[in-house]
């Protein structure tokens, strides 16, 4: 497998990325039209941290780090980097050493298709990762890949410089054309829930400020009480 590194991508402008680092990646995929996200499969090593940064990509073959490796020298403040494989792997293909030299260029945390190990020393250092998998699996560095090309996770396409939001819930990826757009849809959908949480704290139903119950008569549900509903035979 032969591969290409792209150097200087396009960015989005770093206001935005820090403006989209403000809400939930729930938040940001309801904005977008509930797109983005980077399946179910990654999930934090650990708890309660959000990072917002820049996409450097990564296409390696499985159970090999060698693009990682060259990777970093591409990676900058502010950027996130989001490793994937040609197939499926789950070997431990990022660890503690991966993340000092990450940390020492201003890199905000890794989103990894594959497999991750050293997870207590990338947490004692304040790392931040998203991986499919934890393994202490090792690597070799024999194959080529290619570094800040488009790659899919989770059914999703990735671009160099498109902005990733993640947190405890998973991975989202926004366009990095889109960037100012969603920070503002984003915003405007905060307010939206802050006057909802307010309605449900004085004891509102969704049903009534959705206007659910009319939705409810036109998919035919209807209300009855329990003694109708043994009597009717419905109930053991």
């Amino acid at each position: 497998m032969s591969g290409v590194i792209v150097t200087g991508p396009p960015k989005p402008d770093a206001k935005d990325v820090e403006a989209i680092a403000g809400y939930g990646t729930a938040t940001v995929h309801e904005a977008m039209g509930r797109t983005g996200l980077l399946g179910t499969r990654l999930r934090p090593i650990q708890q309660d941290v959000r990072v917002a940064g820049t996409a450097v990509t990564v296409l390696s073959w499985p159970g090999d780090n060698l693009m990682i490796h060259a990777a970093v020298e591409q990676c900058g403040e502010g950027d996130i980097l989001v490793v994937t494989t040609t197939s499926p792997s789950t070997d431990g293909m990022f660890g503690e050493l991966f993340a000092t030299a990450l940390h020492r260029r201003g890199v905000r945390g890794l989103v990894i298709n594959a497999g991750i190990r050293d997870t207590a020393e990338l947490r004692e250092m304040g790392f931040p990762a998203w991986s499919a998998a934890v393994s202490p699996q090792g690597t070799v560095k024999a194959t080529g890949g290619s570094v800040n090309v488009p790659v899919a996770l989770g059914g999703q396409i990735v671009r160099p410089g498109d902005v990733i939001l993640a947190d405890d819930d998973g991975v989202v990826c926004v366009p990095r054309e889109d960037a100012r757009r969603v920070a503002e849809a984003s915003e405007a959908r905060e307010r939206k829930e802050a006057l909802a949480r307010a309605a449900f704290l004085e004891g509102e139903l969704g049903l009534d400020r959705y206007g659910l119950r009319e939705t409810l008569v036109r998919l035919g549900v209807t209300y009855t009480s329990y003694d109708e509903y043994v009597r009717d035979g419905a109930a053991p």
